[in-house]
């Protein structure tokens, strides 16, 4: 294994952060899934060696050790964090967005914490907003007044799913549906929480008259069970404070049998969403940590926009499908279900108006 090494970067803008772990017992998450889902994420130079120090900084950098655990065996959203060695310091290096780095941190502080090892050496620096700004910047589409799909399960959605042309970080096709003109978008790196609303503005910016975005939300009503329903919706929490947008779909997905809405919650982070979280949203319907910046910078940009996703998971009651076992068959089997109708759906609000 080639290990690459240089010099610690100096501190940036930023200040450095400690990373402290979760209350393992008080997270919504059962511990043995919260591990699983962990070591999944995970980078394997932290599970197979110690260090004296770990340090988490906004950078896109293919060339430094990429993890053993990205995912294989899809398109989109399959590269974690990689890592550079400096002595007995790791430098981790996340995609530039202030929600991800921070995510990512508790992600190896909690991991740490939760296999017995000290927590305390993990820290963090948050991305200078110009620096996230150019790495999505680098996303560059000829739009004109087009639909933009972007986010998970497009193999499903696209009519021609072999048929991609790849930029940096990122791969896109175009197609008709309904004599409508769509543009099919999927990131190779996550689009974490505030990195999801800068690239709708960049969308904006290049000519998108719409945007849409699929993926998976957390349910916050016990009686909803994983996999079985799609989401939609146009208010988040952000903040504190509801946000909401021109809706894409208008009622055209709620019309749907199967289709649940309501008021989504934006969280920056998975670890943060402990049992005192539930309680505070027990009255809202989902949460994700995209939704909200996604939204309000369509607001702000003047474009449509509109949410479909799978409901993966639910924080009120513990079920079998959780987010530690996203990769099982049966859960596999049920999400392309699911993105089948979403892909209806989609026509079916295409077939009704224009973009």
């Amino acid at each position: 294994m080639n290990l690459l090494t240089d010099t610690l970067p100096a501190t940036g803008p930023g200040r450095v952060l400690r990373a402290a772990p979760i209350a393992v017992d008080r997270h919504t998450m059962a511990p043995a899934s919260l591990l699983r889902y962990l070591q999944i994420k995970v980078h394997h130079l932290i599970q197979d060696h110690d260090w004296d120090r770990i340090h988490v900084l906004g950078g896109y950098d293919r060339q430094a050790v990429i993890s053993a655990h990205e995912k294989n065996g899809k398109l989109f959203n399959i590269e974690r964090p990689t890592a550079r060695i400096h002595g007995r310091v790791l430098v981790v290096k996340a995609f530039p967005g202030i929600d991800y780095v921070h995510h990512y941190a508790l992600i190896i502080a909690t991991y740490l914490a939760m296999t017995g090892k000290a927590a305390d050496i993990v820290t963090y620096e948050l991305p200078d907003p110009a620096v996230s700004r150019e790495a999505v910047g680098r996303l560059d589409l000829d739009l004109d007044g087009d639909l933009v799909i972007v986010g998970w399960g497009l193999t499903h959605l696209t009519p021609r799913p072999g048929r991609w042309t790849y930029g940096p970080g990122y791969a896109w096709q175009r197609a008709q549906v309904h004599g409508r003109r769509v543009v099919y978008l999927g990131f190779l790196h996550s689009i974490w929480g505030d990195v999801a609303g800068r690239v709708v503005t960049r969308l904006a910016e290049l000519g998108a008259r719409a945007v849409v975005y699929v993926g998976k939300v957390g349910a916050l009503h016990p009686d909803i069970e994983p996999n079985t329903l799609l989401a939609t919706g146009n208010t988040s929490l952000v903040g504190g404070k509801p946000v909401t947008w021109p809706d894409f779909f208008g009622d055209v997905a709620t019309a749907q049998p199967g289709v649940h809405t309501g008021i989504h919650v934006t969280s920056p982070s998975i670890l943060l969403e402990d049992r005192d979280w539930l309680t505070e949203h027990a009255d809202h319907a989902f949460v994700d940590p995209e939704i909200g910046p996604m939204g309000a910078a369509a607001r702000d940009a003047g474009t449509a926009f509109g949410y479909l996703h799978v409901i993966s998971n639910n924080l009120a009651r513990r079920y079998p499908a959780d987010l530690s076992n996203e990769r099982h068959r049966d859960v596999i089997r049920r999400r392309t279900v699911l993105v089948s109708r979403i892909r209806d759906i989609i026509a079916r609000r295409l077939a009704a108006r224009p973009v």
